[in-house]
C-alpha cells in the first residue's frame, strides 16, 4: 500500500507562488493515477489536477488551469504542484492521492484510495 506525504504548504500573499510536493513510501505511483485535491472549511474535497500512470499530460480543474503545473518524476516516486498567481480562493488544505479511476472519474475524490495527510495553503489579500 503506497503511503503519501505532502510538504510545501504555507502562508503567502495574493500573487505569490508555492510549490507542493508529495513523496511516496511503501510503493510508488507506478500503475496509479496521481492527483491533487483541496478542501476548504465547510466545502467538499475539490479536484485540482491529476495525471494518469501511462500519460504525461495532466488534467486540471478549470479554476487552476494556466496557473498550476503538475509534474511527476520519471521514477514515479514523487509528484509536485507548482502554484502561481495564488489568490485567497486557493486557500485550502491540499492533499495528494493515488488511485485507479477511469478517465471519466478521475475528478472525483471517491475514486482514490490512498491519501496523504494534507498540507495547508493560506493566501491572504
Amino acid at each position: 500500500q503506497v503511503q503519501l506525504v505532502e510538504s510545501g504548504g504555507g502562508s503567502v500573499q495574493t500573487g505569490a507562488s508555492l510549490r507542493l510536493s508529495c513523496e511516496t513510501s511503501g510503493g510508488t505511483f507506478h500503475g496509479y493515477t496521481a492527483a491533487w485535491f483541496r478542501q476548504s472549511p465547510g466545502k467538499d474535497r475539490e479536484f485540482v489536477a491529476a495525471m494518469k500512470p501511462t500519460n504525461s499530460n495532466p488534467f486540471y480543474a478549470d479554476s487552476v488551469k494556466g496557473r498550476f503545473t503538475f509534474s511527476r518524476t520519471s521514477d514515479r516516486k514523487h509528484i509536485s504542484l507548482q502554484m502561481n498567481s495564488l489568490t485567497p480562493e486557493d486557500t485550502a488544505v491540499y492533499y495528494c492521492a493515488a488511485g485507479t479511476p477511469i478517465t471519466s472519474s478521475l475528478r472525483y475524490h471517491s475514486s482514490y484510495r490512498n491519501w496523504g495527510q494534507g498540507t495547508q495553503v493560506t493566501v491572504s489579500s
